[in-house]
């Protein structure tokens, strides 16, 4: 009898091509309502107080534009190959290298995950209290949670059907929220457009702006280092060589969708607190609507973070528990774990640190996505040698399983962006890709010899580019065959 093999978890085999399920509107709606994300009110708020709403609302879009030109390019991982974020991750880390930083991505996941579901159980717990004078939020929790959890262990077209419904009813009430809001700021004695609590100028009023970009990006951090869990579902037209043309979907999902959707949703917080001092969204409208209306809206808020969680944190925090757990820890398995991380870190206490948590984790993770650009394209060009990521003994085993050049230029990295936490994003993924460039290229690949490196031969190492399907064979050797069996995930 072979030997079980950790690295082939069927739920971590590459996706193939008829297994591509989500296209261009299918994504962008998976798009908005994850972005329809109570935590991103928190910019929003905090930016208004040393920012005039414009300046806010332009920060924000380069934010948001800035880090989803980082999806797209990392996310081709998933569409090329149709690999996971943890399993691409044994390239610039090791085979047992890659669950260290994934485990932390992962942590992130079910954090964001627990703070969703909090709002989601605050909202849910306001409709019961207008509806029956209900009134217990942490019961409100505990059901939001798990229904959340059982809808995600359904699969990844069950998050599509979901977010196809909620986007249009999230957007609609949105608007009549912020139509709401402006007029009770107005009634204030406040103009959205030029108040400021504190205002700023000059290098400070510099420093401001930035924070703004960067907590945008730091916000979408996480989903910029493991696209590839998601957009390895999403469909892309075989042998096409042209950059741009496969990766159309996820250009419209993450360049045109998410931007749009995030600023409104910065820009909501922003009059949030403009109008009543405060951008939690459930207080205010508690301010600024009763009786069903307030309901319904509220309602919005329960709708916002289930779509949010199932695509942005579950789906990927449990791919990643999955990876680090082996065969024995399947996908669903995977999904409760990060539901009992979510909850066990009490949720409700963090969001009151969020925007300087954005920055760190922002920092943390973009020398992540620095690794990931440099081993993909600088390197290995967009080839890889995917049955070796699931053997062993492969050619990614390195030394006991570690990459060392992937570990040092992330260390770096992730100081440098702490060091100048106001830029880190950008500093992070410029010192990672640096330093994992010069090292891997002049000193770990010049001991651990790379197939695709050594030999770029597209037939041999590209995927859904020359029309190759990767299929990973669980008990005998791996090998590459056309037209793989769509694995359940």
């Amino acid at each position: 009898m072979k030997k079980s093999n950790h690295l082939k978890s069927p739920d971590l085999f590459p996706i193939p091509h008829q297994g591509k399920k989500i296209g261009s509107v299918g994504f962008a709606f998976i798009w908005i309502g994850m972005a329809v994300v109570l935590a991103a009110f928190a910019i929003g708020g905090s930016g208004v107080q040393n920012l005039s709403l414009g300046w806010v609302i332009l920060a924000t879009v380069i934010g948001s534009l800035a880090i989803g030109a980082f999806m797209v390019i990392i996310g081709d991982i998933g569409i090329e190959h149709g690999l996971s974020f943890p399993v691409y991750m044994r390239a610039p880390f090791g085979t047992i290298g890659t669950h260290i930083p994934s485990i932390i991505r992962g942590f992130a996941a079910s954090c964001w995950f627990g703070i969703n579901t909090y709002f989601g159980s605050t909202a849910m717990n306001g409709i019961l209290f207008v509806l029956f004078g209900f009134d217990n939020w942490l019961l409100c929790f505990f059901i939001f949670a798990i229904l959340q959890l059982v809808n995600t262990a359904l699969g990844i077209k069950a998050v599509e059907r979901f977010a196809d419904l909620a986007a249009p009813i999230i957007i609609l009430i949105s608007c009549w929220m912020y139509v709401t809001l402006s007029d009770k700021a107005l009634a204030e004695g406040r103009e959205i457009w030029s108040w400021i609590e504190s205002p700023v100028t000059g290098g400070a009023a510099l420093t401001a702006f930035m924070v703004v970009i960067m907590s945008n990006m730091g916000f979408w951090s996480t989903l910029a280092a493991d696209m590839p869990s998601l957009s390895r579902f999403i469909k892309a037209p075989k042998n096409e060589r042209n950059w741009f043309k496969r990766n159309k979907s996820s250009l419209i999902g993450s360049m045109i969708a998410m931007p749009l959707t995030q600023t409104f949703m910065v820009v909501i917080g922003a009059v949030s607190y403009i109008a009543v001092a405060n951008y939690d969204p459930v207080v205010a409208l508690q301010q600024a609507a009763s009786g069903i209306i307030l309901g319904i809206l509220l309602l919005m808020i329960v709708f916002a973070q289930w779509s949010t969680n199932v695509s942005a944190n579950l789906i990927p925090a449990a791919t990643i528990f999955s990876n680090v757990g082996g065969p024995k820890v399947p996908f669903w398995a995977g999904v409760f774990m990060a539901g009992i991380v979510g909850t066990v870190v009490q949720p409700w206490s963090l969001f009151g640190i969020i925007i300087p948590a954005l920055l760190i984790i922002g920092g943390i993770l973009s020398a992540i996505v620095g690794i990931l650009f440099a081993d993909y394209y600088l390197l290995r060009k967009r080839r890889v040698n995917v049955t070796d990521l699931y053997e062993e003994n492969g050619q990614f085993k390195y030394m006991g399983g570690f990459n060392m050049a992937g570990y040092i230029s992330w260390v770096l990295g992730g100081l440098a962006a702490y060091w100048l936490s106001n830029y880190s994003f950008i500093v992070g993924f410029l010192v990672g890709t640096v330093c994992y460039y010069v090292l891997a290229k002049y000193w770990w690949f010049k001991k651990y010899t790379q197939a695709e490196i050594e030999n770029p031969s597209d037939e041999k190492y590209l995927g859904i580019t020359v029309g190759r399907d990767w299929e990973i064979d669980a008990e005998e050797e791996s090998v590459v065959v056309p037209d793989g069996v769509n694995p359940q995930v």
